[in-house]
């Protein structure tokens, strides 16, 4: 349904036009709105209000008009208990829908916001009727939940007993005794549903970035990892492995007789009216299948270089080598260290009209408007090197390269940069100066890296202290002492960590920025790697020019009362 709508999209008519029809903006207007997108980014309805263009009530007027939907005051609607009772308090507050009225066998229900259309699928698939969706002004819909399903939404305990006591209440093991059109039914059933809806609503209003769905020979597990930490929600019974699961097969189309294997699929969906779009991995195991959901969600994550925890010294250094005519940047760390994060901010602050931009990525991850991105699939012989080849006859000025993983890709990389392109891409170490050694291990000549490798940057994330618990401390001696410091470097800094609170679930910590330590080749350094010099000595030689290590720049993030201690121990390595 969301390719569909989407396929729909890319055919109406745009809103800046229907906003023109209406009298409501002119051409220059538009214009003006287009020249502050490219910069900033944003939608153009909203570019439009902030500039004092127009008025909500009249974007929702075009927007309305843009997807063919009727535009309703809810003020004359007439609320009754069965018109309300036809969508349950979770998935009216998760959606932000609102039931107004019935034709027939048909439900009508109100959004917000236009592009939620998707929702209306699994509606149909709740209510087993015909859903018809229209317009109406946020604010009214917002107020309306509240009065009308003010209440506290269904815990998880409500929605397996509704499982339990359903059509998806089997008892069947997880690795099987179950007939294929029985895992359907289970899959499609309104309990199951709603109980992954719930699941999936809980993991993103956490700020989760993955969701694990684990079955055990006793138990069933449901964990999130919110800011890089694991924590485990209430348990649903262990036979309810199956319906899950297969719940979330037949929505990223999966085959969901195939249970031997390992099988990757991906989600569209629109929560509260935003999209958000999941990673689904299943995984053979003795119980079953494990299935982990990445959540890829845009309106979580800053692609603005300036929100990434980059100081200003640094920030000035990587629009430098954005500016670069040729040259390689290169960006290491672990997996889940937000190397993905930098280039896309990097990339998205290149991002002009004047300026073609190309990316393979295994897989893309955020889509970004007016860049050119290529799913990188192996199995069917789309590789980083195979891509790389055909980039080159696509007259790019710049290209990200998901990761350089072998001597293939490595040496078209090179040659792109000798050729006049500014190459972006990832190597796994565990610091900066090993990339150099990298690069060599995978047989590229010292000399070419010399020649066209401009930076390393090394990065990691760390948690960031809420705001809503923050409190100074004095550190103890034995702290100091692991950090490498003394009484008197403390002069003018202060510590702080979270006492904990609702804001952040008692944790301490919300949200995550990134400490870096940044290379940037020097006539000395290039001679160093042309003579075959370690890593470790083009580190101390990067020192000497002024590296800030990952570590110095964690006790910076401490100073300024951005992070805890024991995030920085945990994170670096002081060599």
């Amino acid at each position: 349904m969301a390719k569909q709508i989407n396929r729909y999209a890319r055919t109406k008519k745009l809103l800046g036009q229907i906003l023109k029809e209406m009298k409501a903006v002119h051409e220059g207007m538009i214009q003006e709105a287009l020249a502050v997108q490219r910069e900033e980014g944003g939608q153009i309805g909203q570019i439009l209000i902030k500039r004092g263009n127009l008025d909500e009530g009249t974007l929702q007027q075009g927007l309305a008009k843009q997807a063919g939907m009727e535009m309703l005051d809810l003020s004359t609607v007439h609320f009754d208990e069965d018109l309300l009772s036809a969508i349950d308090t979770n998935t009216v507050k998760m959606f932000n829908v609102l039931p107004i009225r019935r034709e027939g066998n048909k439900l009508v229900v109100a959004l917000s916001n236009p592009s939620n259309m998707a929702v209306l699928e699994d509606l149909r698939f709740m209510t087993g009727g015909e859903v018809e969706g229209v317009l109406a002004p946020e604010e009214q819909v917002n107020k309306l939940i509240d009065k009308h399903y003010g209440g506290a939404p269904d815990s998880m305990a409500d929605l397996v007993q509704d499982v339990v006591s359903g059509a998806g209440g089997g008892s069947a093991s997880a690795r099987g005794g179950v007939d294929l059109e029985d895992q359907e039914a289970m899959a499609n059933s309104p309990p199951v549903i709603k109980l992954l809806q719930y699941i999936l609503f809980q993991a993103i209003r956490d700020r989760a970035s993955d969701i694990h769905l684990e079955p055990f020979e006793e138990d069933f597990k449901i964990r999130y990892r919110v800011d890089g930490a694991l924590y485990e929600l209430e348990s649903p019974p262990q036979h309810l492995a199956l319906p899950l699961i297969s719940r979330v097969k037949v929505m990223s189309g999966l085959d969901i007789a195939e249970v031997r294997m390992p099988q990757d699929g991906r989600i569209e969906i629109s929560i509260g009216g935003r999209p958000v779009d999941l990673r689904v991995s299943t995984l053979p195991t003795m119980h079953g299948e494990s299935c982990v959901i990445r959540v890829l969600d845009r309106s979580v994550v800053s692609l603005d270089l300036t929100q990434i925890g980059l100081r200003e010294n640094e920030l000035e250094v990587i629009k430098h080598l954005i500016s670069l005519p040729h040259g390689i940047v290169l960006v290491t760390g672990p997996t889940g260290s937000g190397k993905t994060t930098t280039l896309y901010s990097a990339l998205n602050h290149a991002n002009d009209v004047g300026i073609k931009i190309i990316t393979t990525e295994e897989p893309v991850e955020y889509e970004l408007d007016g860049i050119m991105q290529i799913s990188i699939d192996e199995s069917i012989g789309v590789t980083y090197a195979s891509c790389l080849r055909a980039i080159l006859r696509q007259d790019p000025d710049m290209i990200l390269v998901g990761e350089i993983r072998d001597m293939e890709t490595a040496t078209i990389a090179v040659e792109a940069a000798l050729t006049g392109h500014v190459v972006f891409s990832t190597l796994h170490t565990n610091n900066a100066a090993q990339a150099v050694a990298r690069l060599l291990d995978l047989g590229v000549e010292p000399f070419l890296v010399s020649a066209t490798v401009e930076a390393m940057l090394a990065q990691r994330l760390v948690r960031t202290i809420c705001n809503g618990c923050k409190v100074s401390f004095e550190p103890s001696a034995e702290v100091l002492l692991e950090l490498g410091l003394e009484a008197a470097d403390l002069q003018g800094k202060r510590f702080a960590y979270g006492k904990g609170c609702r804001a952040c679930n008692g944790t301490g910590y919300k949200g995550r920025t990134g400490i870096y330590e940044m290379i940037v080749m020097s006539e000395a350094l290039r001679e160093m790697v042309m003579n075959g010099a370690s890593a470790d000595a083009l580190r101390d030689q990067a020192r000497r020019e002024g590296m800030r290590t990952l570590r110095e720049a964690g006790l910076l993030a401490i100073f300024d009362g951005v992070t805890t201690v024991e995030e920085v121990i945990r994170e670096t390595t002081e060599i």
